[in-house]
């Protein structure tokens, strides 16, 4: 059966089919962002890949080069997508032919959407073991699964047994036991469906558009990644800008990591599992190895996904390019800005160590200013190691500040060299702006520290700069935010207007402020708390300086009032009786002796 407003042939309508109902994502990312890329790199050419459930439409693009069979649930869906697939199944997973097998299944967006209302109901193990059947021997299943605990909910101002929308359809708790809750009771699930788990990838920071793609495994191995750390924090603050949150998602995401725990509090998890070609070799295929360590939404044009991949040398980056042929990969954003990105910097080894950013909070945290001024003097001697003969930095280096640069206890290296700028900075500016950036998150974002609560922004960088072992000054510190705010326009696509604006905000940011970019409630009461100490210091000040006031005048009166009693005692008036003619002939001996002088003066000029 076919439709009007569809090719011909495309749409089979099995029955079971939801004519008023979209299930397609309103939120989607560049080229479909990391999952559109592992699925590109999970699918031979060729291959015969069933999509079950609805997807972003530019994975379906990342797929032209496969034979793409979709299974939906809703009609407009299927016409929507009816451009992009080879043939459209809409109804429930019972609506799949019998003799048809794939290679590839990818069930990307869970089981749930995947059955219809409109006909038998199958329950997550049904509607799993039918994927399961049409799944040939050796073929490959990617299953995604929502986290319960996962940190979205943690962070969520509105508890999700409350939700009440149409994307509230089928809700599951850790009590459902007709669905899987955690990763173990997922392989054991698959297990039981006669399927091998493979590699798991935890998705950050929604499981339905994640912008990064962490392997679950190595986030339990490896805890104290710079790398995985600065994707977690970048992921989780971009992710949560537009809404308010009950703590900052990016902090509990990069202490979850710290604890081993990040794989455990993923918003959900990409689980790639095999079916096996022979029962008796249940052996992973060796296609695997090759599979990413971390895969991240870039956001940028020319640059498409960056992925990370595990070699004989350890870490290696790499990258997946737009799709798009009319942007040339590692381009820069535009001409004449203070900054860019180069993809054909991302070919070398992924460097080794902890996020500075994460070691100097820790250090600031518990008051250790051994380590701080250790860590800041490490610092700012390898900057000065990376400028030329003329103090100036250029490149990589003058935009590693201390969220872009690891330390592994005796090097420093910057972590992501493909940030650069386009002209050379002084040495002491490019110190001064990583540290002003470090001050502005450690003020604002209300952590403690062991310097006075009294100093600004621009005064703490300056305290940061002498720890470090360089004289800074507030002229510098406020070079160096006009430095930044030039780079932040540049990479955000800023304008002149725009990048005024940006230098006006950031030069009136104080302590009392929030963090800049996405708000939670914990980070807001912080603010009002420093605020409110802020004005009581105030009014203190205030009351003392009255109390200052009041006395002087008290004083004043009283010295009034002595001058009024003595101004009218009898000795007064004696003496000013006495003194009254001698002040009258002193006055005329001065009127005669001018008078004196003006008569004899013409005289002595006509006798000379």
């Amino acid at each position: 059966m076919t439709t009007e407003t569809a090719p011909a042939g495309r749409i089979t309508l099995p029955g079971g089919e939801m004519l008023a109902w979209s299930d397609l994502p309103q939120e989607r990312l560049a080229d479909g962002g990391p999952l559109a890329a592992l699925a590109a790199r999970l699918v031979p050419p060729g291959a015969r890949v069933l999509v079950a459930g609805p997807h972003d439409p530019a994975l379906l693009d990342r797929l032209a080069h496969a034979e793409v069979t979709c299974l939906l649930r809703s009609h407009p869906d299927a016409v929507a997508l009816a451009h992009r697939a080879a043939r459209l199944v809409v109804g429930g997973p019972a609506g799949l032919p019998e003799d048809e097998t794939y290679d590839v299944v990818i069930a990307a967006a869970g089981l749930d959407p995947v059955e219809s209302v409109e006909g038998t109901q199958l329950g997550w193990d049904g509607v799993l073991a039918r994927l399961v059947t049409v799944l040939r021997p050796g073929g490959a299943l990617l299953l995604r699964l929502d986290n319960p605990l996962g940190l979205h909910r943690l962070v969520d101002t509105t508890p999700w047994y409350a939700r009440r929308d149409d994307a509230a359809w089928a809700i599951g708790g850790v009590l459902d036991r007709a669905r899987p809750a955690n990763r173990d009771q997922l392989r054991e699930r698959l297990s039981v469906a006669g399927l091998m788990p493979a590699t798991c990838w935890a998705a950050y920071p929604d499981v339905s558009t994640p912008t990064a793609l962490l392997d679950a495994d190595h986030l339990d191995r490896d805890a104290g990644s710079g790398l995985f750390d600065a994707v977690l924090h970048g992921a989780c603050a971009g992710g949560f800008t537009s809404a308010t949150v009950l703590q900052d998602p990016a902090r509990l995401a990069v202490d979850a990591l710290h604890a081993g725990r990040a794989a455990d509090l993923a918003p959900g998890w990409l689980t790639l599992a095999h079916r096996p070609a022979d029962p008796e070799d249940p052996s992973t295929p060796t296609a695997d190895r090759d599979l990413p360590v971390a895969l991240v939404q870039t956001g940028r044009p020319g640059i498409g996904v960056l992925e990370v991949l595990h070699g004989p040398s350890g870490w290696r980056w790499g990258l997946i390019p737009t799709s798009d042929p009319r942007t040339p990969a590692g381009a820069p954003f535009a001409s004449g800005k203070a900054a860019y990105r180069d993809a054909d910097a991302l070919s070398g080894p992924v460097p080794s160590g902890r996020l500075l950013r994460t070691v100097l909070l820790d250090a600031a945290v518990r008051r250790d200013l051994g380590t701080v001024r250790a860590l800041l003097r490490g610092y700012a001697g390898w900057l000065t190691d990376q400028a030329d003969a003329d103090g100036r930095i250029a490149g990589a280096a003058a935009l590693a500040g201390t969220d872009n640069v690891v330390f592994d206890g005796e090097r420093y290296a910057v972590l992501d060299p493909s940030w650069r700028v386009t002209a050379a900075l002084p040495a002491d500016v490019v110190l001064a702006r990583a540290l002003w950036r470090f001050a502005t998150g450690l003020l604002t974002g209300g952590y403690a520290h062991p310097w006075p609560s009294t100093l600004d922004v621009a005064g703490l960088t300056v305290v940061l700069g002498g720890l470090a072992g360089h004289d800074l000054d507030r002229a510098t510190v406020s070079e160096a935010v006009e430095a930044e705010a030039a780079i932040a326009a540049a990479l955000h696509g800023l304008d002149a207007a725009g990048t005024a604006d940006l230098a006006t905000e950031l030069h009136a940011v104080a302590p009392t402020d929030p963090p800049i970019g996405g708000h939670s409630y914990q980070q807001l009461r912080e603010a009002w708390l420093r605020q409110r100490e802020e004005l009581t210091r105030l009014a203190a000040l205030t009351a003392w300086t009255e109390e200052l006031l009041t006395s002087r005048e008290r004083a004043l009166r009283r010295a009034e009032t002595t001058i009024s009693l003595l101004s009218g005692s009898i000795s007064y008036r004696v003496g000013r009786l006495a003194i009254t003619p001698a002040r009258l002939a002193k006055r005329g001996a001065r009127a005669a002796k001018r008078r004196a002088i003006a008569v004899l003066a013409p005289k002595q000029e006509e006798q000379q």
